[in-house]
């Protein structure tokens, strides 16, 4: 796995974990960010079962498990947050946060260790890093997928952490982490919001809250981060499209009218 560092001011660092080329071919290629404060850390998304050995040894280059106090899980499937019980059996004292629609569903990826979760209500809330740590904020992203839905703000470093919009399916040999050629990359995005994103509504009613935090990088869970002019893009490009369009195969006998 690569990892990278995307900002770092004072005690206050971001750092990417992704772009395995070791894993298998069936599983879907995930990012994994953890925001450290102080020698503290709080862990984004922290993955499946199958990638849990190799983001553990990345993330053991920039801080220790101990210190690892805060798992935030932006909704319930199984990439998210599958290797949940694993973190908590090395660390039982990691604090986890997921949205209080899945919290019993969660639990079902305990595999021994007892997981402990603290739902966020719909409207969000604000989560500390650590014991002494600052404020990221938990924003609303219900149905976008997932009905009960959060992506992460932190305002000291600027960077929303968006889950799984603006994600992208990028082939293998796609090294870069960060998008340098935006109209390029939508090729990767648009099958997949166009078939996982399901409402419309939801997604702009997420640009309109996103556009008033004013973010200067977006960093999704699948794919390649934006920064700088592609915000603004990525934005627009989420508003143009409609979603949750699918309405069936075409029946037999439509097509052979048709013909």
């Amino acid at each position: 796995m690569q990892s990278k560092v995307l900002f770092q001011k004072d005690d206050h660092q971001w750092v990417v974990i992704g772009r395995d080329p070791e894993k298998d071919d069936h599983v879907i290629d995930t990012n994994e960010y953890v925001i450290i404060h102080r020698g503290q850390a709080m862990l984004l998304d922290p993955g499946g079962i199958q990638i849990f050995p190799q983001v553990l040894a990345e993330l053991a280059k920039y801080v220790r498990m101990q210190d690892i106090k805060v798992i935030f899980a932006s909704h319930q499937d199984p990439d998210i947050c599958s290797s949940l019980a694993m973190w908590l059996d090395m660390n039982p004292a990691i604090k986890t946060y997921c949205s209080w629609l899945w919290t019993g569903f969660v639990s079902h990826f305990s595999t021994g260790a007892v997981i402990t979760l603290t739902p966020i209500p719909d409207d969000g809330m604000r989560i500390k890093i650590g014991e002494e740590g600052p404020e990221v904020e938990a924003v609303p992203a219900h149905y976008c997928h997932s009905s009960g839905n959060f992506s992460l703000y932190d305002p000291t470093a600027g960077i929303l952490f968006s889950g799984d919009i603006g994600g992208a399916l990028v082939p293998d040999h796609h090294a870069s982490l960060v998008v340098t050629d935006f109209e390029q990359h939508i090729q990767y995005m648009r099958g997949f919001h166009l078939r996982w994103m399901p409402s419309t509504v939801a997604l702009r009613g997420w640009t309109q809250r996103v556009r008033a935090i004013k973010p200067r990088m977006i960093c999704p869970q699948h794919g390649s981060i934006f920064e700088g002019d592609n915000v603004g893009k990525l934005l627009d490009w989420l508003e143009s499209l409609e979603v949750g369009q699918w309405k069936g195969a075409t029946p037999k006998s439509e097509t052979r009218a048709a013909a």
